[in-house]
């Protein structure tokens, strides 16, 4: 699913009315609630990030627990037929589509609204092409001394196969020409996940670890030319769930699928929008995965890593607290609540 353009989805644009999600579908509604929250002007900046976030990790729960049973089932074990199911013509896959959707309407809100309102805040998050000379001299230091250490490139070779992607890590595809070898190699590098992944240049002011690490490839790859280098992520599935309303055909469920088979099979590819069609097939291959569980997103992925934003001590950015008599609940919070309680919002 293309979701090269996050800017195609208008921040408010509702679910389709006409759209049945089913049980399944239905643990998408509070990841909803979240992003409403994120895109309200009204809500502190600091809180929006934070919505940002949750919703982030409520999607990586969705498809580990819930989606991986939409993923997989149809291509090996039938499903029941129960009144739970998407109608005809509304397939299973179209709840991995609407998935598609939040996370573009996700991307557009923090790259068109929350994103520059923190730079209006004076919170700074920086691309690599936007730093200045000095700030990457001193993440050359960085990288040298701190990242350089902790970091493990595999290539893929005849003599060493493609390495296993591990749950929710963030990596980098690249592509090197090394002049020994008779053609392009494909090598994975996977960001540390025990590094801060907001690299902070100075008070308030961060670069995502990946583009520290890109920036520094031709030091992992000595000697070889780096042709190509795109953010990917894998979500691979934890425990099946078991669920009264889908269920197993029972003939063919205990010959086809034994206990534990699924287990960490990749269930969704999020690729940075303007990964290349051979490197993106590439991984989508060696994954087993179809195409209608792979995102293009723009970068940065995984905002998640938000939630280092949110904890900054800035109160005049967030809700107020109760120990915080200065600021008036009933006006800075849109319901009155005290504290960091989440507004409250019915729904039709």
């Amino acid at each position: 699913m293309d979701a090269s353009s996050a800017s195609e989805w208008p921040l408010a644009r509702p679910l389709a009315p006409q759209l049945t999600l089913g049980d399944e579908g239905s643990w998408l509604l509070p990841g909803l609630e979240m992003l409403e929250l994120a895109e309200d002007a009204t809500v502190p900046l600091l809180e929006r990030v934070r919505f940002l976030a949750v919703f982030a990790g409520g999607l990586d729960e969705f498809f580990s627990r819930r989606a991986a049973e939409l993923t997989r089932r149809p291509a090996t074990v039938p499903l029941a037929r129960t009144a739970a199911r998407p109608p005809p013509g509304q397939p299973l896959e179209h709840i991995l589509e609407v998935a598609g959707a939040l996370m573009r309407r996700h991307a557009a809100c923090f790259r068109e609204a929350v994103l520059p309102a923190l730079t209006t805040a004076g919170i700074e998050i920086r691309r690599w092409a936007e730093l200045p000379g000095a700030e990457r001299h001193c993440l050359d230091r960085l990288f040298r001394d701190r990242v350089y250490p902790v970091m493990t490139p595999l290539l893929v070779d005849p003599a060493h196969p493609f390495p296993y992607i591990s749950d929710l890590s963030l990596n980098l595809a690249v592509v090197v020409a090394d002049p020994q070898a008779p053609r392009a190699m494909f090598a994975r590098v996977k960001v540390p996940p025990l590094l801060p992944r907001l690299v902070e240049l100075s008070p308030r002011r961060f670069v995502p670890l990946e583009d520290v690490i890109a920036a520094h490839l031709a030091q992992l790859f000595e000697g070889a030319q780096i042709l190509e280098h795109y953010a990917f992520r894998v979500t691979r599935q934890h425990d099946l769930p078991t669920d009264k309303h889908i269920t197993v055909a029972p003939a063919r469920a205990p010959e086809r699928e034994p206990p534990g088979r699924w287990k960490g099979l990749a269930v969704r590819v999020e690729a940075e929008h303007s990964i290349s069609t051979r490197v993106l097939d590439r991984l989508t291959t060696e994954l087993g995965i179809g195409e209608q569980a792979v995102y293009r997103l723009p970068s940065p992925l995984d905002l998640t890593a938000l939630r280092a934003i949110a904890d900054l001590d800035l109160p005049e950015l967030k809700y107020p607290t109760a120990d915080d008599p200065s600021r008036s609940p009933s006006r800075c919070h849109p319901h009155g609540a005290v504290g960091r309680s989440l507004p409250v919002r019915n729904r039709p």
